[in-house]
């Protein structure tokens, strides 16, 4: 082989010599390009194949399980504040037992508007379950003149709740009124209670409302307190209103409660509307009124009382002789509810904290090995592609 390419006649020059297999073997400076440009394009994917066996590594050893590590930690994290905020919260225990409380007065909060009523005409009256007037109620009790847009305009204090005219009305009857009624016409009407008709006329027409706020101190006892025109006398009513279908009792309670209120307490009628357009009629409140014991955390005990209402509404027609009101007949159930807030021990926190983050911390290991196994399986498949 050696004596062929000698016996081509080629400058020295171009010539090179090497040894393969044994052999001296002289190689064309074509086949020498050649053979620089395969080497070349195989030093160029093998460096090519280490780049990315660098980066397959990084994944491996570095981003992936860096990226299960910062994933346990949030879950973890996340786990944590909830654990903690439910170790924090409060929450309440509810008991019944029979109400032994005796002696104590029931405080009840009103806050009604009478957007259709001026205050002049207004009364309010408590009576007990004998059927008695309560004469010296401790009462705090505010009637505030309201023009048509609702505005306050003037304040009025109610020393009493009893109808100064009547002290022996009955609200289920009106002959007394009749008599009344009688005795004026007989007798006309002073100054004074013509100046109050022409007052009130003057507030019907301009649109006057009232509203009426404050606390009434009652005994435990059922009873009713309600609201209506009943403190006018009878004739005085009828030269007001004419007839008893033109009394609009038109009423919003903003709040009716029987005592302090607890967190979480709902009164059924607080936002209660009642609005009357072209009718008349009477409105009844039954309420249901339940002893109440709220226990902060603190061991500060708060006495007062829940309650249940049902409604009804009596239309009034012409030919009826009744004045429409707003009763509110409340009785008191024999059974006391006792709220008590409570919060979760130290102990039942560790426990559950243990259990989430050491099972947070099992998961994010088989993940870890989950990945890292599908992740060599992957790249080793792309490295025999290259390979090849």
């Amino acid at each position: 082989m050696s004596c062929f390419w000698s016996s081509i006649d080629l400058p020295p020059q171009i010539l090179a010599k090497g040894l393969f297999g044994g052999y001296d073997v002289w190689y064309h400076p074509l086949l020498s390009n050649w053979l620089d440009s395969s080497t070349q394009s195989l030093e160029h994917q093998l460096r090519k194949l280490i780049q990315k066996n660098e980066k397959i590594n990084w994944i491996l050893e570095i981003f992936q399980p860096l990226l299960v590590s910062v994933v346990g930690l949030l879950i973890m994290a996340t786990l944590f504040l909830h654990e903690l905020s439910y170790y924090l919260n409060i929450y309440t225990v509810h008991q019944m037992t029979v109400d032994l409380r005796r002696g104590e007065n029931l405080p009840i909060h009103i806050n009604m508007t009478f957007p259709s009523l001026p205050c002049d005409v207004l009364s309010v009256d408590a009576i007990d379950m004998s059927g008695k007037h309560e004469v010296d109620l401790d009462t705090n009790i505010w009637k505030l003149r309201l023009n048509s847009d609702g505005r306050i305009t003037g304040t009025e204090y109610l020393s009493d709740l009893v109808e100064k005219e009547h002290e022996a009305h009955k609200h289920d009857g009106h002959k007394e009124h009749h008599e009344d009624s009688d005795k004026i016409h007989l007798q006309g009407i002073d100054e004074e209670s013509q100046n109050m008709i022409k007052k009130v006329k003057q507030a019907l027409a301009a649109g006057e409302g009232c509203r009426v706020y404050g606390v009434l101190d009652v005994q435990r006892v059922a009873g009713n307190f309600h609201m209506s025109v009943h403190g006018l006398n009878i004739f005085v009513a009828q030269m007001i209103f004419e007839k008893s279908t033109h009394v609009n009792v038109s009423h919003i309670i903003h709040d009716l409660s029987f005592g302090p209120k607890y967190p979480g307490i709902h009164n059924p009628l607080d936002g209660t509307s009642r609005i009357l357009r072209g009718a008349s009629g009477t409105f009844k409140y039954y309420i249901k009124v339940v002893p109440t014991e709220y226990r902060y955390i603190s061991k500060e005990v708060l006495p007062t009382n829940q309650f249940s209402v049902t409604e009804y509404f009596s239309p009034i027609h012409d030919f009826e002789r009744t004045w429409p009101a707003v009763y509110f007949l409340y009785d008191l159930s024999p059974i006391t509810v006792t709220i008590r807030e409570e919060r979760r021990s130290f102990l039942h926190f560790i426990t559950r904290l243990c259990a989430v983050l050491g099972g947070t911390f099992a998961l994010t290991g088989m993940l870890d090995g989950w990945m890292y196994k599908l992740l060599e399986a992957v790249t080793k498949k792309n490295s025999r592609t290259i390979v090849r």
